[in-house]
């Protein structure tokens, strides 16, 4: 289990180079899944898009990343899930078509070394990792977020995780829908509020609440879970946005649909962006549970980061988008 460098607490990456398909079950044929004539809007909140402030050059930020500069883009109305794809939608789905993840494929995936049991510890192979607290465990997938022996039948109202760009687009197409644009998923993100910090304004915790679920104590050794959750949480879990969407940030990263690029929106496009045409690594955005102030503070609505498509980890997610 090679790996190439892996980013920080956000998200570790593959080895296997940007679109090089993971290996086939032997004698599994995999076919992709039909796309549905029209999608359900259950679940989901109609924008009428319109102009908006997007990005941010908040000292806070990672200009490396590139969220800046502030700019004006215009979008025209989509449809957007409320909340992350959850363990029993996605259940759902690999039960109608019979797909198979990539981190199944591959027959592991990345897991906070937090989070993976003792039993399962004992096994993993330390002696080569880059970041110490990103473990490669072997049999862990959406199924078993931890690695064998654990599983997802008292989490089903949490968001799926160990899936890939790859995987997520899978889903999307089975469920009529696509993954949202970075530009669409800023615009719902931030619910309405002009260049605040979080989907709710600048405090992290206004007046002491807790309003999303990320990293509370000496990050990566003790996490006092002073939000309730020490990994994932329901996606119905805090306050929604102002457009009613859950969790846009912290709990688990979201995929979006661009390529990403720290420079490309410089000049980029103003209507409609969909990102460069191509790349090695996809958009993730919303920060997750392992977003700390004195490490990452990748929670706040402007910012931004990427990962392969055929990588997957213990703190990412998606939801979908769809035309309206």
């Amino acid at each position: 289990m090679s790996m190439d460098e892996l980013s920080p607490c956000c998200a570790a990456r593959r080895a296997k180079a940007a679109g090089e398909p993971a290996p086939q079950v032997q004698g599994l044929k995999i076919e992709p899944p039909r796309h549905r004539k029209r999608f359900s809007t259950e679940d989901m909140v109609y924008l009428e898009g319109g102009e908006f402030l997007m990005g941010t050059e908040d000292n806070e930020g990672f200009p490396a990343d590139g969220e800046g500069p502030v700019r004006k883009v215009r979008l025209k109305p989509f449809w957007i899930d409320k909340h992350c794809v959850t363990n029993e939608e996605f259940a759902r789905f690999v039960r109608e078509t019979g797909y198979v993840t990539e981190a199944e494929r591959f027959g592991w995936s990345f897991v906070f070394h937090l989070l993976v049991p003792e039993r399962i510890a004992r096994t993993v192979d330390r002696a080569a990792l880059a970041t110490p607290w990103w473990w490669p465990v072997k049999g862990a997938s959406w199924k078993h977020p931890e690695g064998p022996y654990t599983g997802i039948r008292h989490r089903m109202d949490h968001p799926v995780v160990h899936v890939s760009w790859n995987d997520a687009v899978a889903y999307c197409r089975w469920a009529g829908k696509r993954l949202p644009t970075e530009a669409e998923w800023e615009f719902a993100a931030r619910g309405g509020l002009v260049q605040r910090k979080f989907p709710w304004g600048d405090e992290l915790t206004p007046n002491g609440e807790h309003m999303c679920n990320v990293w509370q104590g000496r990050f990566p050794d003790v996490n006092t879970a002073e939000d309730g959750y020490v990994g994932t949480a329901p996606v119905h879990a805090f306050k929604p946005n102002g457009f009613g969407l859950y969790n846009v940030a912290g709990n688990v990263w979201e995929w979006c649909s661009d390529w990403f690029s720290p420079d490309y929106h410089v000049a980029g496009p103003r209507v409609d962006p969909t990102g460069p045409p191509e790349g090695t690594a996809k958009v993730m955005r919303g920060g997750s549970y392992l977003c700390h102030k004195s490490y990452c503070n990748r929670y706040r609505v402007a910012a931004r980061t990427s990962n392969t498509p055929d990588s997957s980890t213990g703190n990412m997610g998606f939801r979908c988008a769809a035309d309206a």
